[in-house]
């Protein structure tokens, strides 16, 4: 029987946000039926999707049920339980495999795979007690980060240790059983690279996009990354062996902090098509979504041109907090492209959509993209 999964047929998607949706709408443009399952109804991706099955992930019977009506499943964020992806394998191909799932949605699973294999990455301690806690601060040295060993994601569950006496309030505050401390680097920058691994072993990446956070949340990207020709190809080449020692098919995404003096450490793995990777879809003659898809699906990966320089901002529940943004204004703007996710509630740090820009260089498409978020909030002349 052939792996390679046609046009025509069925894909499965675990969870139902933004990546979900944009996913779903490069595998309907390309003929693919998409169903999505999870905890919610109307969702980003239902909205999108052929069908949308409203079920706990913990309801193995229903993900069984879900796999079996799919020709392959795949994950659209890695908080999706290692259970349920085991539970869906059962009616189909999971891709990328649980055992990629189950590695990347745990910080001192990842890390101590990545250390173990040789990568470079952060100084970190393995953290379950407060006397470890205290152990490893003294080890590693203050400030740090400490942070919950699962379920974390756009800043959340991590606190930064500046002073000895932070530590015991610190670790009552994070309530787990589990925690890595990560001591602090003094970094330049954040890049990340977005690469495929197909079903064949093949390989692509997008190069090396630039990063930008704002209270732990990516707030621009911004391809090419101005790393220089050396620092890119160790990036890439980082990425691509990740990639192939996890036995990844589909998408993931490295991200790296840059240091001072140029050298790249791993900060965390996206087992997914991912935010700084937005771009590609106006950008790309490929984007990261259909990637996605030509890789569990067995089908050839695309080309990763990038057609113009581009820099993505991501649009905050924020910005809706004064008036309703000026969408008009923005649809003036004839080098930005505008996503929204279908999110009914804007609330402060939501990630609601996203702006990209598209220029002769990615100074400029920097500069547009910011000015064109800007305008979005500014006050209107009545009348």
């Amino acid at each position: 029987m052939s792996q390679i999964i046609l046009p025509g047929a069925t894909v499965g998607v675990l969870g139902s946000g933004q990546l979900g949706r944009m996913f779903a709408i490069a595998a309907r443009r390309m003929g693919y039926r998409v169903h999505t399952l999870s905890p919610e109804d109307d969702t980003p991706t239902g909205q999108v999707a052929d069908v949308e099955i409203n079920a706990s992930y913990d309801d193995l019977d229903a993900v069984r049920d879900f796999a079996r009506r799919v020709d392959v499943v795949t994950f659209e964020f890695e908080n999706v339980p290692a259970a349920t992806a085991a539970a869906a394998a059962d009616g189909a191909p999971v891709r990328p495999d649980g055992a990629v799932l189950h590695i990347t949605q745990h910080r001192l699973r990842e890390k101590t795979f990545l250390k173990s294999a040789g990568f470079p990455l952060t100084p970190f301690a393995a953290v379950r007690s407060l006397d470890e806690l205290r152990q490893a601060a003294a080890r590693l040295g203050l400030p740090a980060v400490l942070k919950t060993a699962g379920w974390g994601y756009d800043g959340k569950g991590q606190i930064k240790l500046e002073q000895v006496e932070q530590i015991e309030s610190a670790w009552q505050a994070l309530n787990t059983d589990e925690a890595v401390l990560e001591a602090w680097v003094d970094f330049l920058g954040e890049a990340s690279v977005v690469a495929a691994r197909g079903l064949d072993g093949s390989l692509a990446d997008y190069g090396a996009i630039a990063n930008v956070h704002r209270h732990h949340i990516l707030d621009v990207s911004v391809a090419p990354a101005p790393l220089g020709p050396a620092v890119t190809r160790e990036a890439v080449a980082i990425a691509h062996a990740v990639l192939e020692a996890l036995n990844v098919v589909g998408v993931l995404c490295v991200e790296f902090f840059v240091t001072r003096s140029g050298k790249l450490l791993i900060n965390e793995l996206a087992p997914r098509p991912h935010n700084s990777g937005h771009l590609t879809f106006d950008a790309s003659l490929t984007s990261q979504f259909e990637q996605q898809l030509r890789a569990i699906c067995g089908l050839p990966l695309g080309s990763t041109e990038l057609l113009r320089p581009a820099a993505m901002a991501n649009l905050l529940g924020d910005v809706w907090q004064q008036q309703e943004p000026n969408w008009a204004g923005l649809c003036a703007r004839p080098n930005i492209k505008l996503h929204l996710y279908g999110k009914a509630q804007p609330r402060p740090g939501r990630k609601m959509g996203h702006l990209t820009a598209l220029a002769e260089d990615a100074d400029a498409a920097l500069r547009q993209v910011l000015a064109a978020r800007d305008s979005l909030s500014a006050p209107r002349p009545l009348g």
